[in-house]
């Protein structure tokens, strides 16, 4: 509880106090560092092929004996020498290997309690080839397009074809275990509210402008996905179905380099993705870059068919989304000494696009003939900019301890102008009735400040870390409406100012240990205080009870997980935690926004949190098969519902129901059928169900619905450096937001890839969508209103790229250490990480 103590004394305090304690922490952690140092056995030795030739960077990997326990992870430098300390007594192995090269392991060797140090004698590797019908091709190791693990999941996106010329949007829709709604909401396993991070950095956007966001991030820009089902209590507790991270590229090699990427995609119009990146480092100094730019227009249709007392209205609607996107990645990293790195990182993305929107809707009686019908159209010019700078702090020893300091300022702007011309027929008589035509435009700012910091060290055979964070988040939402006679009029009654503010306190500590060759336990606490502020300003000055709104409430979340290791084939993990998904700020605004001529968009005020517990079994079988068995509940479901207490309106809002429970099994399959021929499989299944009313009562919910996906991922390796690819996905049918029932929806995808120039080149040719079945559907009978709603988008294309290496391609020398967008490795105990979010 001390941890409560604290930090609700941080909530409480000025600015000036938080950051007076921050510091303290920091000194703190310093001083704890310098105390906790000792003396370990150093353990050397030296890799070169069997011609002599010493071999940098290779991977050198220290395994305890005889529970083949991994220990440490390093990679050899220029002269092919490795150097890496241990700090218990025991007999240890080393393997090594390399990019081209058969694998080796060392003879065991003892160390014992005098520490002495160990010369590991001189490792010889010899080239690794693939044979394939008579040919002989030599090759090097490349990460598989899917890997799974206990909690997590990454999609190598720069190791796969079909991903070549999609975004990131895209990518998560393809995902194994993630499906998208009607509205563009991210579902993992049955489960809402995903939070995005972006290179370890939480993003803070609302649920329209998120998928804009994600769809202007190209693939040539992505390292890979990871998908995080269960985070550590080093993770913010936000987002109840876990986090997704998307890595973006970033230097790994000495010397300059760098890399030019053209693209050319055809749908329905040309689309041109293009990209590049230039990098140098050594031993002091990493600078590196990445620009890519997209330019084209994405169309996709929508279909609403709706009835609602005695009406019916159907509704179609093309939008055509075009423009420019730009992403720029720019950063340096200084290595002050072998231990200690500092980095700075910018990162932009620049949307201009306009959304346009043309469309028509029969208005008639339920059973009878369209009596009127109305044409509108809509013309969205927006001009969009996500910016965030970056300081960070890493250092790292070999005896295990880590200290990381991040420091980010982000700023997001929105700024949208809509005009929104609404015309009415008599279709019996073909005759002009009237028209309605208004304006609006809508300004966003969002201003983010996060700082944070995390220690780790071993302690009691195991790893302790602890830390903290601090962010504060300010919006400023600015709306005005006009309506249209002869001139624009300034409608007051349709206008508003809205600024939230939110300031997320946090701390955790965690400790991981392995008990003895069978038992591994983790566990940790999180708590974390939230004090907002939502306040709405009415332009015509009418105040009501919800225009202002004060929350300050402390949450406690704890985590927790057992590995069991039977044998070498098989292993159980068990773990627990607790989530928390706070509103996003345009779900408080509780001011009325008209999106079109039938259909209004109102905050709730009073909208609370929801929480999810979560409880997760899996089965590793052989070190490669998974099966996952877990249980959600959710408290205070936030689902979206339509009010239609106006008959010929309809009212979208975010109402808290009262539960959600979800019931999934997992199963991860991956396959070697021949050398040549590889797939990895994805098998999800999930029994979700809905219970109770919105708000009033009055709103019923009681829905529930079992529905699984499918994924596989096949690589074939051909001769003359030809890859192929194939992927297919099938999603059945789902509940969205809690009230609608989707059909079932799936695909399949084809690529093929030549390298040329020596493998500095390489040209890849795909087609997404194959046979075009990228329809979706889904069908909502709630509060006395039936929809009908179905749509579907450019997903059929044929993409087309040619991407060109230059300069060094050798990997990074052993003690240039990752920066902070880099911090996979703080998630395991077996590795040497800096530490990170």
């Amino acid at each position: 509880m001390f941890f409560v103590y604290i930090f609700n004394k941080f909530a409480a305090e000025n600015y000036a106090m938080r950051k007076k304690l921050l510091l303290s922490l920091f000194i703190s952690l310093i001083t704890i560092l310098r105390l906790t140092a000792q003396t370990n056995c150093k353990i050397t030795g030296q890799v070169k092929d069997v011609n002599g030739k010493a071999l940098a960077s290779a991977t050198i990997m220290l395994f305890h004996s005889p529970d083949s326990i991994l220990i440490k992870t390093k990679m050899t430098d220029i002269k092919g020498g490795y150097e890496m300390e241990v700090s218990k007594s025991g007999k240890y192995y080393i393997t090594v290997s390399s990019a081209g090269y058969e694998k080796k392991s060392s003879a065991l060797f003892s160390v014992g309690n005098d520490k002495n140090d160990i010369a590991v004698p001189l490792i010889l590797l010899s080239p690794a080839n693939k044979y394939m019908d008579g040919v002989t091709v030599t090759g090097s190791y490349t990460k598989p397009v899917i890997e799974v693990s206990a909690g997590k999941t990454v999609f190598n996106v720069e190791n796969s074809i079909n991903a070549t010329g999609s975004n990131a949007f895209e990518l998560l829709q393809k995902s194994p275990g993630v499906v998208t709604d009607k509205d563009d909401n991210i579902i993992i396993k049955g489960k809402n509210g995903v939070r995005i991070y972006i290179d370890e950095r939480p993003t803070e956007m609302s649920s329209d402008d998120l998928p804009n966001y994600l769809r202007s991030i190209n693939s040539a820009d992505i390292e890979s996905i990871e998908i995080i089902s269960s985070p550590s209590a080093q993770y913010d507790a936000s987002g109840n179905a876990g986090i997704v991270n998307i890595k973006l590229k970033k230097n790994k090699r000495a010397g300059f380099n760098g890399s030019v990427s053209l693209g050319l995609n055809y749908g329905k119009s040309f689309k041109t993705p293009e990209a590049l990146s230039l990098n140098y480092r050594n031993k002091k100094i990493n600078l590196f870059s990445n620009y890519s730019v997209f330019w084209g227009n994405r169309q996709s249709n929508l279909f609403i068919y709706r009835q609602q007392s005695d009406s019916v209205y159907n509704q179609v609607n093309q939008l055509n989304i075009k423009g420019w996107v730009h992403n720029i990645k720019a950063g340096a990293d200084f290595f002050l000494t072998s231990k200690s790195t500092i980095g700075f990182i910018f990162t932009g993305n620049f949307n201009n696009n306009s959304n346009i929107t043309k469309g028509y809707t029969l208005i008639g009686p339920i059973g009878g003939n369209s009596i009127d019908s109305l044409y509108a159209s809509n013309t969205i010019p927006g001009h969009v900019k996500n910016i965030d700078y970056n300081i960070n702090y890493r250092f790292a020893d070999s005896a295990g301890h880590t200290l990381g300091i991040d420091a980010d300022y982000g700023i997001y702007t929105n700024d949208k102008t809509s005009s929104q011309p609404n015309y009415y027929y008599d279709i019996k008589a073909d005759n002009f009735l009237y028209s309605n035509i208004y304006w609006d435009s809508t300004n966003t700012t969002i201003n983010i400040y996060t700082a944070k910091l995390d220690y780790e060290t071993p302690f009691e055979k195991g790893k302790l870390g602890f830390g903290g964070k601090i962010s504060y988040v300010t919006t400023n939402n600015v709306y005005n409406f006009y309506n249209v006679i002869i001139t624009p009029q300034l409608d007051s009654t349709q206008s508003n100012v809205f600024k939230y503010t939110e300031n997320v306190n946090a701390a955790y500590v965690n400790y991981n240990t392995t008990l003895n060759k069978k038992w591994a336990v983790q566990g940790g606490l999180r708590v974390e205080n939230t004090f907002s502020n939502g306040q709405l300003t009415r332009l015509d000055a009418v105040v009501t009870p919800d225009d202002s709104v004060k929350r300050n409430y402390t949450d406690l979340f704890p985590s927790a997980s057992i590995t069991y290791t039977a044998n070498n084939d098989n292993a159980f993990n068990l773990s627990f935690s607790r989530r928390i998904d706070r509103p996003n700020y345009k779900y408080l605004n509780p001011f009325e926004v008209k999106i079109d001529e039938l259909t209004y968009e109102k905050g709730n005020a009073f909208l609370l949190p929801q929480y999810t517990n979560t409880i997760e079994l899996t089965h590793t079988f052989k070190n490669k098969f998974n099966t996952t068995i877990s249980y959600s509940h959710v408290k205070d479901f936030s689902a979206e519902i339509i009010d239609t207490t106006e008959i010929t309106h309809d009212y979208i809002t975010e109402a808290n129901l009262a539960s959600q429970d979800i019931f999934n099994i997992n199963f991860a399959l991956p396959f070697q059928v021949t050398k040549w021929w590889n797939i990895f499989a994805n098998i999800n299944a999930y029994h979700s169900s809905y219970k109770g009313n919105a708000n009033t009562g009055t709103m019923n919910v009681s829905l529930s619905l079992t529905s699984y996906s499918l994924n596989a991922q096949q690589t074939f390796t051909f001769a003359h450096n030809y890859t192929g690819e194939l992927t297919g996905y099938y999603d059945g049918p789902s509940v969205w937001e809690g009230t609608f029932k989707s059909s079932a929806i799936g695909g399949v995808d084809i690529g093929v890839r030549k390298k040329l120039l020596h493998n500095k080149a390489d040209v890849k040719l795909s087609c997404t969508d194959l046979f075009n079945t990228m329809h979706w559907r889904g069908i909502s009978n709630y509060n006395g209103a039936y929809l009908n709603a179905s749509g579907n988008w450019e997903s059929h294309q044929i993409k087309f790229n040619f991407t060109y290496h230059f300069g060094n391609s050798q990997i990074k020398q052993s003690g240039e250490h990752q920066t902070g967008s880099e911090d996979e490795n703080k998630r395991t105990n077996t590795t040497e990480g800096l530490g990170g979010n």
